[in-house]
C-alpha cells in the first residue's frame, strides 16, 4: 500500500510540477520572415526611378571634383561588372563608378578630354505629378538629369531644390499620366530587427530588389551636425544612392545614402537618411527651393563627467553653451555661457549632438521654451527660434573662392581635415597665441592626406605654396587651383607646438568612406 502510494507521488511530481510553472509564451511583437517579398516588390518597383546625370568633364575638373574611388587593382569584383557590361551593352559603355560617398561622375570611355562624365543613381516617386527624390550627390552639378522609369520611359527632369546638409535633392518630371508613387512611413517606429526592402539601381544595372533588417538606429557617421542614419544589412552598393528603404507596409522609412565599405562593394553596412527628417526636408524644398531650418544661434559643447560634477548635474545629458551669437534667437532669451540645455521645445537634449537638430525641426519663428541648468537649479526660458542662416549653412560645403564663412568651420575636399578661421574661442582652446595668423585644424580624418602628414588638431596653416591663407576657403582654392595644374603636392607652411615646418601634402582626393 504504501509502495503505491508513493509510485502515484512520484507521477503526480511528474505531471503537476511543470503545470505550475508559468506557461512560454513567444514575445507579442515577433513575427516570422516572409514568404516571400514578390507581391510587395511588384507593388513598389514602378514608382523606383534609375537616375542618371551628365556634366562637362573638363567643368567637374576645374571645380576641383573628388578623385574617382575605383576598386582593388585585379579584383574579381571589379572585373565581374566589366565583363557583363561589355557582353550586354554592344556599345562598349563600361561601368560608372562612384565618388566619395556616392554616385560621382566617371568621364565615357570616348569623352576624352572635355568629354561628359555620367552619374548613376537612384531615386523614387513622392508624387503623382512627377516629383521624385534622391541624394544630393547623384546629381551635384550635374548639368542634365536624366529619370528611367520601370517601364524604361526616359524622361528629362529639372532640379527643384536640393540640401547638401542632409544631403536630399527634389527633382521634376514632366508627364502626359499620373505616375505610381509611393508615400513616406513613420521612420521612428521602425525597431532594430524589423524586416526592410531597399530597391535601387546598383552599378547601373536596373531596377534590383534587396531585403534586409533594421540593424541599428542613430547612427553618426561623421557626414554633418544632422546625422541619425538608419543603419542596414540590405545590400546597397554604388548606384544605390537616393534610392528608397521600405517597411513591410510599402512605406519609404528612409533614403539609401552611403555604405561602409573596405573592398568598395556591400559588406551588409548601409546608412539610409529617416523619413521623418527627410520628409521636412523635401517639403521645403517644394515649397522654397532650399531648406529652411530652425536656429537659436549658440556654440556648444559636450557635458563630461568632470563638467557634470563640478555643475551640480546629475548625468551628462545635455547641451553645454560655450558662446552665444550676438543678437541671435538664445542672446535675446538671454541664454548665457555656462548653461546646460537640458529640454528645448519639450524635447530632451540626450547628447550635444542632438540639439542641432531638434532646433532644426523647429518651426521657425516658433517661441519655444528652453529648460536651462543654471547656478545649481534649472531655469526655464522662452526663444523665438530663428532661422539658420546662409553662412551657417554651409558648414559642411566648399566655400566659394574668397569666402570667409565667419566662425564655421569647413572640410576641405582632398585634405582628409576640417579647418575654420582663427577666432578668440580657438586662441582659447588649442592655446594660439594673439598674432598668430592662418587657419586652424579642428579637426583630421584617420584615412585623410592632412592625417598622413602627421597634422593634428590645434596645427595652423599659414601658407600654401608660400601664398599667406586667412580661411578655409583659401586653403580650398589653393589646392584645387594646383590640383588643376596637375600638381602631386602642395607645400604648407605648418605652425604647431614645435615650431613652423613646410609639409608636402598629397592633393589627391580623400575617400576614406565608399558610396553608397
Amino acid at each position: 500500500m504504501r509502495l503505491r502510494t508513493l509510485r502515484a507521488l512520484a507521477l503526480a511530481s511528474v505531471f503537476v510540477l511543470p503545470a505550475m510553472l508559468p506557461p512560454f509564451v513567444p514575445p507579442a511583437a515577433a513575427r516570422g520572415a516572409p514568404d516571400s517579398f514578390a507581391d510587395l516588390a511588384g507593388t513598389l518597383l514602378p514608382a523606383v526611378v534609375n537616375i542618371s546625370s551628365s556634366q562637362n568633364a573638363q567643368a567637374r575638373a576645374d571645380r576641383g571634383g573628388p578623385e574617382v574611388p575605383s576598386f582593388p587593382p585585379g579584383s574579381p569584383f571589379e572585373q565581374f561588372f566589366k565583363d557583363f557590361l561589355d557582353r550586354n551593352r554592344p556599345n562598349g559603355d563600361q561601368l560608372r563608378r562612384g565618388g566619395p560617398r556616392g554616385e560621382g561622375p566617371q568621364p565615357r570611355p570616348d569623352g576624352g578630354p572635355g568629354g561628359r562624365s555620367v552619374s548613376l543613381g537612384s531615386g523614387f516617386i513622392i508624387d503623382p505629378a512627377g516629383y521624385i527624390v534622391t541624394n544630393n550627390h547623384v546629381i551635384d552639378g550635374a548639368d542634365e538629369i536624366s529619370v528611367t522609369l520601370q517601364d524604361n520611359t526616359t524622361l528629362k527632369a529639372t532640379l527643384v531644390g536640393k540640401d547638401d546638409r542632409v544631403d536630399l535633392a527634389l527633382l521634376k518630371v514632366e508627364t502626359d499620366k499620373p505616375l505610381k508613387f509611393v508615400p513616406f512611413g513613420d521612420s521612428d517606429a521602425e525597431r532594430v530587427g524589423d524586416w526592410v526592402l531597399a530597391i535601387g539601381n546598383p552599378f547601373g544595372l536596373g531596377g534590383s530588389v534587396t531585403a534586409g533588417i533594421v540593424s541599428a538606429r542613430g547612427r553618426d557617421i561623421r557626414q554633418g551636425p544632422y546625422d541619425d542614419f538608419i543603419q542596414t544589412d540590405a545590400s546597397i552598393n554604388r548606384g544605390n544612392s537616393g534610392g528608397p528603404l521600405f517597411n513591410m507596409a510599402g512605406e519609404v522609412i528612409g533614403i539609401n545614402t552611403a555604405i561602409y565599405s573596405p573592398s568598395g562593394g556591400s559588406v551588409g553596412i548601409g546608412f539610409s537618411v529617416p523619413a521623418n527628417l527627410a520628409k521636412s526636408v523635401v517639403a521645403q524644398l517644394r515649397e522654397y527651393g532650399h531648406a529652411r531650418r530652425g536656429w537659436l544661434g549658440v556654440r556648444i559643447q559636450q557635458v563630461t563627467p568632470d563638467i557634470a560634477e563640478s555643475i551640480g548635474l546629475k548625468d551628462t545629458a545635455g547641451a553645454m553653451v560655450a558662446g552665444v551669437n550676438e543678437g541671435g534667437p538664445a542672446d535675446t532669451a538671454k541664454i548665457r555661457n555656462g548653461d546646460v540645455i537640458l529640454k528645448f521645445n519639450g524635447q530632451d537634449v540626450k547628447e550635444m549632438k542632438s540639439l542641432p537638430r531638434i532646433v532644426a525641426e523647429t518651426v521657425i519663428g516658433k517661441e519655444v521654451p528652453v529648460l536651462l541648468w543654471r547656478d545649481g537649479k534649472q531655469v526655464t526660458v522662452q526663444a523665438s527660434v530663428g532661422e539658420l542662416p546662409d553662412e551657417v549653412q554651409q558648414v559642411a560645403a566648399t566655400p566659394a573662392p574668397g569666402r570667409t564663412p565667419g566662425n564655421r568651420t569647413a572640410e576641405i575636399s582632398g585634405l582628409g581635415a576640417r579647418l575654420a578661421p582663427i577666432t578668440d574661442d580657438l586662441r582659447d582652446k588649442f592655446k594660439l597665441s594673439q598674432d598668430q595668423k592662418g587657419v586652424v585644424v579642428t579637426d583630421v580624418m584617420p584615412d585623410g592626406a592632412a592625417a598622413g602628414r602627421g597634422l593634428k588638431p590645434g596645427d595652423v596653416i599659414v601658407e600654401v605654396q608660400q601664398e599667406p591663407v586667412a580661411s578655409p576657403s583659401d586653403v580650398q582654392e589653393r589646392m584645387d587651383r594646383f590640383r588643376k595644374q596637375n600638381r602631386k603636392t602642395v607645400l604648407m607652411l605648418i605652425q604647431s607646438g614645435d615650431g613652423l615646418r613646410w609639409v608636402p601634402v598629397p592633393l589627391a582626393a580623400d575617400s576614406s568612406k565608399q558610396p553608397g
